[in-house]
């Protein structure tokens, strides 16, 4: 990687146009956004990327798009997992082609795999490709029980380098994981950062996910990275409840686009059908809880908060 990927990774959107195409303008000023408040990493073609509504040659085009405005300031990585172990393979060949720094591999969205199979699904990938690949373990969308011995397996794979965490308690699985391979994969927390503090306190190295106000997980991160544990932890119990807010499953996506649509950051906060929509009542409940946690005035600067 052009350096070591660490800290918030945050995971795009991927904004549409008013006819549900992609909006290159939106996508472009969503990344300069997210590199102006300090974030340490891009992922992209992640489930809340819309990845699964997008044809390959979409997939292609963010890609593109954002390795073009990124310009080599962070890494980037790519979500290049599929249904089967060829296609993942393919995904990955043509991610690290056009120029990613590293690979987000969730598993076959499949039921019922054997730990046999999924160590098989990685090493196969990790044989056709160099890139780091992260493991994404997030039962939720993708219905695969990834235990502790299962990851410490996925661990000795090559290339294997990072997890990205998403299976609560996400707290008590990390220890669990560090107890049996120590620093040998790198921890990301996930879900939105419903646990971002206590994750980073277990020993995350970061946070691989998405929120409308990603300056505040920088805040945290870079607070906690320099000893204020205090300041990392006032600053995420402030924002706690928008987050949760945030972190409703067929909503979230559509929640995080409609806060970055009012600010200013996308043109259009729509998604790709099928998906569930917000309510009058969901933008009342936004507005309330944007004004009482008082984001629109949030100083992304440590010393502030200090």
């Amino acid at each position: 990687m052009s350096a070591e990927l660490h800290g918030v990774c945050v995971i795009l959107v991927t904004p549409f146009d008013s006819k549900k195409r992609i909006d290159e303008r939106s996508l472009r000023s969503l990344v300069d956004f997210e590199l102006k408040v300090g974030v340490h990493g891009i992922t992209i073609l992640g489930a809340l990327g819309e990845a699964l509504r997008l044809s390959d040659a979409e997939r292609r085009e963010v890609t593109k798009i954002v390795i073009d405005e990124v310009r080599g300031r962070v890494p980037v990585v790519s979500g290049t997992g599929a249904n089967g172990t060829d296609l993942a393979i393919l995904y990955s060949k043509e991610a690290e082609e056009q120029g990613v720094d590293a690979l987000m591999i969730a598993p076959p969205r499949m039921s019922k795999q054997s730990d046999e199979a999924l160590v098989e699904y990685y090493s196969d990938i990790a044989k056709e490709t160099s890139a780091p690949i992260i493991v994404q373990d997030e039962p939720m969308t993708y219905p695969v029980h990834m235990s502790p011995k299962l990851i410490a397996q996925l661990s000795e794979i090559e290339n294997v380098w990072g997890i990205k965490l998403e299976d609560p308690p996400t707290p008590m699985k990390i220890t669990q994981i560090r107890n049996m391979i120590g620093d040998r994969l790198k921890i990301f927390g996930g879900l939105g950062a419903l646990y971002a503090f206590e994750e980073l306190s277990r020993g995350a190295c970061g946070m691989m996910t998405g929120f409308a106000y990603p300056e505040v997980l920088v805040t945290i991160y870079n607070a906690f990275s320099l000893g204020k544990r205090e300041v990392a932890r006032e600053v995420f119990f402030k924002a706690l409840p928008l987050i949760r807010y945030e972190a409703q499953g067929p909503v979230s996506v559509a929640i995080r686009k409609e806060i970055f649509k009012r600010r200013g950051i996308i043109a259009d906060s729509g998604m790709r059908g099928p998906a569930a929509k917000l309510d009058s009542a969901s933008l009342r409940e936004l507005d309330e809880l944007i004004l009482a946690t008082d984001m629109n005035q949030f100083q992304t600067d440590v010393g502030k908060k200090s």
